[in-house]
Order: C-alpha cells, then structure tokens, then sequence
C-alpha cells in the first residue's frame, strides 16, 4: 500500500513537523507528538494511542510489517503520507542511509493524574514512582522503562522537568511511554491531593535515606519519590515522605544516577512483592 499523499519538498507542511521534534512549547500546544521504531509504534496501536499521521519511506520497499501496520492505521483513520528517505530521516534524526520506514505524529493523552489510578478504586498493591524535576530526557525515558519493567501503575513527572514527548523521552523509554501512565503535575500538592485518604506510603530516595531499601516493606502501597539529579527531591517533596530510603553501596561512589537508582529500588519493590506469593 501506498500514501495517498506526498511531500517532497521542506513545506510549511514539513516545518510543523519539525517543530514537535525540536520545540517543547509548540509541540505542547498542538498536542502531538513524533514516534518511530517497531516497537513503540506497535505498541502505541495496541495501547489505543490516536494516530493522526503516519509519514512513509515510499522510494523503498517496505517491510511486511511496515506495509501491515500502514494498512491498519489508515483503517482507524490515520492521513497517510509519503515523504524522501532524506527528509523522513532528518525527521528521524537518522542519516540518510537508516531513514525508518515509518514515523508517526501521535496525539498526547490528557496529564489527568486518574489515569495512573482512581481516587476511591487504588490497588491494594499500588506502586507508582513520582520524579520530581528530572533535567535529562534520557534518564526519565529510563526510569520509565524501569518501572513498566518491574511492575509499577505509573510515572509521574512534577515541576519543571523534562519532557515527556521529547524524542529523548520516547526513544529511551523503549516503547513503555505507551503502555505505562505517565502523567505530568505542576508541583507535589497536585500528587499529595490525589493521594489523600488511599493509605498510599510516600517514601523518597536520598544517600542519606534514614532507612536502606532492604528494611522497608514495599509490599504497602508506595510511591517511590526520586529527586532531581542534581539537588535531589525538592523541600516540598522531602517534607510529604512517611520515609526515606537510601541504597546500601560499596566502593568510592557516594550516589547513582537517578534514574539507574530508582531502577535498583523498583527492582527491590519487585523482588519483596515476589517473594510474598
């Protein structure tokens, strides 16, 4: 199958593209976001995310897969558009010769805090993970991994943070953008009015957490609060947590990346709740 239209040229058409790659602000207000890779375009369908476009390398011949997803996504009505393998890629931030077959222009969900999990219907198991100001778009696609990983019911971003729809983001997320909640909140009060009356623990991370990962109960319901990479979780943040946790290490480093941290307490969460079966 092939796109019923082409862009050949860097139009105003390809200009607004560009723009939800590179600028926060405009991608913001239009909703929408660019997305590639088997796997998060796969799951990005099956996880009911609404595909508006679906940009195709049609100069080449497209994989069984390609053509197949092609096929499904403008039967749930996405505008299906041929572009240069040159201009795909430059969109795909890929040199020429690794342009992806396909790129889509995704419409961002709502930051509604109930998508995480609804006031008066919280699991008794819940685990969440709260990251407050992450600056690095890499490190909060990781953490984001890691918590579809090991089995958390969302990710929530506070205050000013890095994207969640940069390309970053979605690239170092491996597709769980799409099948784990991940929901932005201006501050922590936000969070802490959500979570009033669910019985949820609120327990940060911190080198000197007063208590090591291993002696604290994960299988309460929690949400993990990790800090900024650089100061750590903000005064509002310390102030809210029943507990503060820090992770016993060896050697001459005194902290871990943030997300590589929360990825060792998530697998800490998982572990416990294993062994409780």
């Amino acid at each position: 199958m092939r796109a019923h239209q082409r862009v050949a040229s860097r139009n105003a058409r390809f200009q607004q593209w560009q723009t939800l790659l590179m600028n926060r602000q405009k991608r913001q207000r239009a909703g929408r976001f660019l997305v590639q890779g088997v796997r998060p375009l796969t799951l990005a369908a099956e996880q009911g995310w609404r595909i508006e476009e679906l940009l195709v390398d049609d100069d080449r011949r497209l994989s069984r897969w390609a053509e197949e997803f092609i096929t499904a996504t403008e039967a749930a009505g996405a505008e299906v558009i041929a572009l240069p393998a040159d201009m795909l890629a430059e969109l795909g931030e890929k040199d020429q010769d690794a342009a992806p077959e396909l790129l889509a222009v995704v419409a961002m969900p709502p930051d509604d805090l109930t998508r995480v999990a609804s006031p008066g219907d919280f699991p008794a198991d819940f685990l969440g993970v709260a990251f407050d100001r992450p600056t690095q778009p890499g490190n909060l696609g990781t953490l984001i991994r890691s918590a579809d990983a090991f089995g958390a019911g969302g990710v929530i971003v506070t205050g000013h943070a890095a994207d969640v729809y940069d390309p970053r983001t979605v690239r170092a997320s491996t597709g769980s953008l799409f099948g784990l909640p991940t929901v932005r909140a201006e501050s922590h009060r936000d969070v802490l009015d959500w979570l009033r009356g669910t019985g949820v623990t609120l327990v940060g991370t911190d080198e000197d957490g007063d208590t090591d990962i291993e002696d604290y109960d994960f299988c309460a319901p929690t949400l993990i609060v990790v800090g900024n990479e650089t100061v750590g979780m903000s005064s509002g943040w310390r102030e809210a947590c029943d507990r503060v946790l820090s992770i016993p290490m060896r050697g001459t480093a005194s902290s871990l990346n943030a997300a590589n941290a929360a990825t060792v307490v998530l697998y800490e969460a998982a572990r416990q709740r294993r062994a409780a079966k």
